[in-house]
């Protein structure tokens, strides 16, 4: 399995963008699939995540109601759109992908692949 992230950019705080996640390989039908973010100097940190039981979600604190986490299975692909973006919002955000889970998890444990991360700075 792997994953590419695309999507992320330079944009100004209020503005939005949209990352995208592609899986390619046999993912199966039960998994959960998150963002996750590290600023510079950061631990990684819990962005989103959204499990293929129900399509449930979780969000981290910070991004809440200004994030959303979307899955296209016929593409296995994932999205995070995100608006109001903030500068605190800069980091490389990553894309994960746990097959042996079917609920949104926090836990960076539970994701099997990650893929390269994707930059997104906002300015101030």
């Amino acid at each position: 399995v792997q994953l590419q992230a695309s999507g992320g950019g330079l944009v100004q705080a209020g503005g939005s963008l949209r990352l995208s996640c592609a899986a390619s390989g046999r993912t199966g039908s039960s998994y959960v699939m998150g963002w996750f973010r590290q600023a510079p100097g950061k631990d990684r940190e819990f962005v989103a995540a959204v499990g293929s039981h129900y399509e449930t979600t979780k969000y981290g604190d910070s991004v809440k109601g200004r994030f959303t986490i979307s899955t296209d299975n016929a593409k296995k692909t994932m999205y995070l759109q995100m608006n109001s973006l903030r500068p605190e919002d800069t980091a490389v955000y990553s894309c994960a992908l746990g097959l042996s889970g079917r609920y949104a998890s926090t836990d960076q444990s539970r994701y099997n692949y990650w893929g390269r991360g994707t930059l997104v700075t906002v300015s101030s």
